[in-house]
């Protein structure tokens, strides 16, 4: 199984082609749900939200991409690290 681990200032790509930088990943105060947030960039256009910083569940950040949603989509999960050589 693969290890994807989520971890502060490393740099993951959106499906979509946007990049985003995780700041760190957080504790819902009430349900003590994991919480990824991170800064959204290179947005222009290519999504339904603006750069910026979000929070997003750790399960929905590391889930696969709804191929049947998105058939034209090569990548296989949502986010996918980016890792420098």
């Amino acid at each position: 199984m693969e290890n994807r681990e989520v971890k502060p200032f490393t740099m993951w790509r959106h499906f979509k082609g946007t990049r985003a930088l995780v700041i760190t990943v957080a504790q819902h105060s009430e349900t003590g749900e994991k919480l990824v947030v991170y800064c959204c960039m290179d947005n222009k256009g290519k999504t339904n939200h603006k750069d910026g910083i979000y929070a997003r569940p750790l399960d929905m950040f590391l889930s696969e991409v709804d191929h049947k949603k998105y058939p034209d989509v090569t990548q296989k999960y949502r986010f996918e690290e980016i890792i420098e050589e």
